[in-house]
């Protein structure tokens, strides 16, 4: 049966800019949810003293939960050897952390769809970055979980693999025991595509989830999918929300799951209106995971 973990979504500018709320807060807080897990971010502010690593995972075990999942963002992208393989030294620093914190999921990301890049290279260029973590990943048991993504914060362009025919073609290119997909179905509609579409491409190499939800502030689906900033960056028409109140169909998405086997971990990355709602969105995929994996 799947479990929930649940993400800081509406902290993140105080646990990794401005520092006005400890990790050991958050965790406070998330305690009082009816979740199994937390996923970490390796941006949180005081992650980058290796000594908090094992403290926090103590906190959080402490009250009954674990850290399963990592949060980062490689930029595998880029044209220049010497920043690829920095960034492959970040992304083994990150798969460190995540052994340190006894979890079994790291994110990895294509990177930006920088103008010059072809979609040959650009696949290329990912797939090779990704390709050169795997083994310390295995070592370590660790599995490298790719996104359908959007952008990082700190970037200056979207996601090379957004596109739904780009993000199938890089997962196709990287077979490993050890690697598998982070489906986040409210990303899909950000690339003005349909998240059921991309889960039945995807499905079988499905490992992990991002569970939230988006809603329509005016107009239509179609008009999104016609809108250039539908696939270049956060449409004005979409905002976030309770899960279960917005355009993801999650009765369509765990029925698909559930027909090929998953039991995943699904990371809740909403509540960006506080905890109120986070806690109602618990409960909603809480009565849907009941639902398609009945015990």
């Amino acid at each position: 049966m799947p479990q929930l973990a649940a993400f800081p979504k509406a902290f993140m500018q105080a646990l990794c800019k401005d520092g006005t709320m400890s990790v050991s807060e958050w965790i406070t807080l998330a305690s009082d949810l009816e979740v199994e897990g937390l996923e970490w971010y390796a941006g949180f502010l005081e992650m980058e003293d290796r000594s908090n690593w094992s403290r926090f995972r103590t906190e959080v075990e402490e009250r009954g939960m674990v850290i399963p999942m990592m949060c980062c963002s490689p930029d595998f992208t880029h044209p220049d050897t010497e920043f690829r393989e920095a960034e492959i030294g970040k992304q083994k620093n990150w798969i460190e952390m995540t052994h340190a914190l006894g979890g079994d999921y790291c994110r990895v990301l294509s990177g930006q769809r920088r103008p010059e890049l072809s979609l040959d290279e650009g696949v290329e260029l990912a797939a090779q970055s990704i390709e050169a973590c795997l083994p310390f990943a295995e070592e370590r048991g660790i599995t490298l979980i790719i996104e359908n993504h959007y952008k990082d914060d700190f970037w200056d362009y979207p996601e090379f693999a957004q596109k739904m025919d780009v993000f199938c073609q890089l997962v196709d290119r990287v077979r490993h025991s050890h690697f598998g997909v982070n489906y986040d179905p409210s990303n899909t509609y950000l690339a003005g595509e349909d998240p059921i579409e991309l889960l039945k491409r995807v499905s079988d190499r499905v490992v992990t989830m991002h569970a939230s939800d988006r809603f329509l502030i005016e107009g239509t689906i179609e008009d999104l999918r016609r809108e250039e900033g539908g696939a270049t960056g956060y449409a004005k028409r979409l905002s976030h929300g309770e899960i279960g109140k917005g355009l993801n169909d999650y009765d369509a998405i765990f029925s698909e799951l559930k027909s090929k086997g998953f039991d995943g971990w699904i990371s809740i990355e909403d509540g960006v209106d506080g905890m109120d709602q986070l806690a109602r969105s618990v409960a909603f995929l809480k009565r849907k995971i009941a639902k398609y994996w009945p015990e």
